[in-house]
């Protein structure tokens, strides 16, 4: 009988499924037995477009680490096209906003940082994000943070870019994250 597969190339099998570790809304990982508050999507499953869209309307809600979960899903997706600069770009802004919301501002300041620089390299109407937009308001959020306007922590009052698009809305089912479909009117 052969051995698992160990290290970073092992496939995970009956015997070495990773148990799902439980998370704050946050996405900090928690105790193990701790109730989890944070619900993902099997993001794995779902199409480049799916996980786009569905980030974007976690992003507008502000539920930030799913959104970076589902764009980093997408960047991975997209690795080898032009839109993967794009997507690991979108993936940081997500992540730049936890790192805000966790109180990090070392690491809020660097990411979103970072996602400006990626994001705006696309033109304004790129898969129907203003990019050069999303990328000044990232990038003020961090200049904000870097002169002490905006202080990190759970209650920041952030402003993040808006990333919505004329696509039609993600159906309110999908967000098991916990809200409804920002598109729709309702919060």
């Amino acid at each position: 009988m052969p051995q698992d597969a160990t290290g970073k190339t092992g496939v995970p099998s009956e015997r070495r499924v990773k148990p799902e570790r439980p998370r704050d809304h946050l996405g900090r990982p928690q105790p193990w037995g701790a109730p989890s508050t944070l619900e993902l999507e099997d993001f794995d499953s779902l199409t480049l477009e799916e996980n786009d869209a569905l980030a974007r309307a976690h992003f507008a809600s502000g539920r930030f680490f799913p959104a970076h979960e589902a764009w980093e899903t997408a960047w991975k997706q997209a690795r080898d096209t032009d839109d993967a600069e794009l997507f690991k770009g979108l993936s940081q802004l997500g992540a730049g906003y936890v790192h805000l919301l966790r109180g990090n501002a070392h690491g809020a300041v660097t990411l979103l940082g970072r996602a400006a620089s990626r994001i705006g390299r696309y033109p304004a109407g790129h898969r129907g994000l203003d990019c050069p937009a999303v990328a000044r308001d990232a990038e003020s959020e961090a200049a904000r943070v870097r002169r002490g306007e905006l202080e990190p922590g759970e209650h920041a009052s952030v402003r993040p870019p808006t990333v919505s698009s004329p696509r039609p809305p993600v159906d309110a089912r999908t967000l098991t994250a916990g809200g409804s479909n920002p598109q729709d009117g309702a919060t």
